[in-house]
């Protein structure tokens, strides 16, 4: 499965925080993230997720077997923190659970989203069954890509972030994330962190359109809110991602 994922590493240190992206986006939106990180205090490691980016698309797609294809990342690992956002939180807190393998010490799940509609869930699976569109151009292309990854007004289209979202073919431009991936589910966040074998705790934007402080903490008292962040706080605010890391490391 080695070769099925992009991963990006830097870093250096003793501990590892495993950085996971949501659905639709890929793991460069961490790059602020990344350059912060660069002179430690922890080595960092950021795949593609499964069917997303650079990484190859699964059979099919299930919170399990998305952990699964991520556990080996940190199979050789001692000190394993995770923070991941929306999916990448749900994964994160499954990988947290042990039930593929791996160790992990410490999780964070960022503005992961606790409550559904029927509607939203069978928007969702409306969207994984459709095709990714062909477009002429890579502008356009790219502008659906930051509509589908919520980082619309947050980075340019010509932003470096947004290449590993896209895939060009000689007929033109779509994106790189498998629509499959949208039918995932509404994941069970009461039962992962009951499961956890690790410590582990939800954070949230105060301003997160996706998932408010209120119902997180109806999930996770001890929530942590990130005053004046929205859902992609990560790219909002590399530094207080830097200083929630840093508290789960410590």
């Amino acid at each position: 499965m080695g070769d099925r994922l992009r991963v990006q590493r830097g870093g250096s240190g003793d501990a590892v925080v495993l950085l996971l992206h949501g659905l639709g986006a890929t793991g460069d939106v961490w790059h602020g993230v990344h350059e912060q990180l660069a002179n430690g205090p922890c080595r960092w490691i950021t795949p593609d997720l499964p069917g997303h980016g650079g990484s190859a698309n699964l059979p099919r797609y299930t919170f399990g077997h998305m952990a699964a294809a991520l556990v080996e990342l940190i199979d050789d690992e001692e000190h394993v923190v995770v923070l991941g956002h929306s999916l990448g939180g749900v994964l994160g807190l499954t990988l947290a659970s042990g039930w593929f393998g791996g160790s992990v010490d410490r999780a964070c799940g960022l503005g992961i989203k606790v409550a559904w509609s029927a509607a939203e869930l069978s928007g969702a699976k409306s969207y994984a069954e459709r095709p990714n569109k062909l477009y002429v151009g890579r502008t356009e292309a790219a502008e659906r890509y930051l509509k589908v990854s919520g980082l619309g007004g947050l980075v340019d289209v010509e932003d470096s972030r947004v290449d590993f979202g896209l895939v060009g073919t000689p007929d033109g431009w779509r994106l790189a994330c498998d629509p499959r991936t949208f039918a995932v589910g509404r994941p069970d966040v009461p039962g992962l962190l009951a499961a956890s074998q690790a410590e582990t705790v939800l954070a949230v934007g105060e301003q997160d359109q996706m998932c408010s402080p209120e119902q997180v903490r109806e999930v996770d008292e001890n929530a942590v809110v990130l005053p004046g962040l929205g859902h992609n706080a990560h790219v909002e605010d590399p530094g207080a991602m830097v200083k929630l890391i840093s508290d789960l490391l410590s």
